[in-house]
């Protein structure tokens, strides 16, 4: 309860600060009121969406859209508040100043200036528009990254080998059936050797795939889709009556891979066999830092493998390559990951910059990262979670084509 009162105090303060500035440059009334009704519809919205039951904790649907409404309308409030703040407290100077040292009469507050007000007004328009347009387009923004590997010890039948990686589908989270089956088309004009899918196939439960099935059974590749499964999938963010309720969830999540041509791997290994020689699958079951469940086991899941074979290695949370995987006694040549979603939120640009508030989190959040001779792809996800969009990190699909020798510079 007292959480919900300081959030209703900030809304409320940024609300007024947002107003000051919209009465200062619109003098139309009809643009006042229709703020308000914004502010009030936007608030209503959140209450009505987090005071009805859900499917589970985590947030989608009409909760996603709400806090998506909220995040734009607080990111503009939030904008114009410390602008406006700084303003009074200038505002407030000259007022004591004049009452003072000049008229030594009433206390007398100078009005707001309209040019800090239209200042304000142009720089809050920035992330509102974004974060609309993020609901809007960028959620289905999806691009495609290239990129070529260069490894010595590669079997040479595997030289121009290609891996099709995506990860987070969150099929949770879908509205349009469209834009989901333009995106499994996009996968498989690729024509990877390969589809590799690194988990979080929902967002609570097995029954979000039911419209979904028929779509991602689409996929194709040549040596087969493979799949891990994220720390969503396990159920573990709904309550459960009972222990078997949970299981029977997870149980039908699992039939539901097979049924869609997923090779779902649970702690296992698979070989990809090509003109006589062969690289090794590995699949893990999530293992994450932070809280996140560590049901993955990378020693039962390499228990048949030599340790000379070339290894890629599937394991949904990076934390896993981390903690794990670079240090252990094995070499696992390629690790492919998702997860961090790169928080649907930053700042691209390739070879300039590359940011977003994740990398506070996560060391390793998007891209292909090297460490003791060692990659990892940390791809930034297929779907979306909580926020109902993408702003700057874009939906992902990503190539890697092996080759075998020393990268030529």
């Amino acid at each position: 309860m007292t959480r919900f009162i300081i959030l209703a105090i900030i809304y409320v303060v940024f609300t007024v600060y947002g107003y000051q500035a919209i009465k200062t440059v619109f003098k139309a009334s009809w643009t006042h009121y229709l703020f308000f009704a914004v502010a009030f519809l936007v608030a209503a919205n959140i209450i009505y969406q987090f005071s009805t039951p859900g499917e589970g904790r985590v947030i989608s649907g009409g909760r996603a859209y709400a806090i998506g409404f909220m995040l734009s309308f607080m990111a503009f409030n939030l904008v114009i508040t410390p602008l406006l703040i700084g303003e009074d407290i200038i505002r407030s100077f000259i007022a004591l100043y004049d009452r003072f040292f000049i008229t030594k009469e009433s206390l007398y507050l100078p009005s707001r200036r309209k040019f800090i007000s239209q200042v304000a007004l142009g720089l809050a328009a920035i992330p509102f528009s974004g974060l609309l347009y993020g609901m809007y387009k960028g959620r289905y923004n999806y691009k495609v990254l290239k990129y070529t590997l260069h490894f010595e010890d590669l079997p040479e039948a595997f030289d121009g080998y290609k891996l099709t990686h995506i990860s987070d589908i969150h099929s949770g989270s879908f509205d349009n059936k469209e834009k989901i089956n333009y995106a499994v088309d996009l996968v498989n004009q690729q024509q990877g050797d390969a589809i590799l899918f690194t988990g979080d196939l929902v967002n609570n439960k097995a029954s979000e795939m039911y419209d979904w099935k028929d779509t991602f059974a689409k996929l194709s590749a040549k040596d087969g889709v493979f799949s891990v499964l994220g720390n969503h999938d396990y159920g573990d963010y709904v309550d459960w009556e009972t222990e078997q309720e949970k299981k029977a969830n997870l149980d039908e999540l699992i039939t539901i891979q097979k049924e869609m041509g997923f090779d779902l791997l649970l702690n296992e290994n698979r070989y990809i066999q090509k003109n006589g020689q062969r690289l090794a699958l590995v699949g893990v079951e999530n293992w994450g830092k932070g809280g996140f469940k560590k049901a993955g086991d990378l020693d039962k899941a390499s228990a048949s493998i030599q340790s000379d074979d070339f290894k890629i290695l599937m394991s949904h949370d990076p934390s896993h390559w981390d903690e794990k995987v670079i240090s252990h006694k094995d070499h696992y040549h390629l690790t492919l990951s998702g997860h961090t979603h790169g928080m649907q939120f930053g700042i691209e640009i390739p070879g300039w910059i590359k940011w977003s508030p994740v990398k506070w989190r996560y060391k390793h959040w998007a891209g292909i990262y090297q460490d003791k001779g060692q990659y990892i792809n940390v791809n930034r996800g297929f779907g979306y979670l909580a926020y109902p969009g993408r702003l700057g990190i874009w939906p992902e699909i990503t190539v890697i084509e092996l080759k075998k020798g020393k990268q030529i510079a």
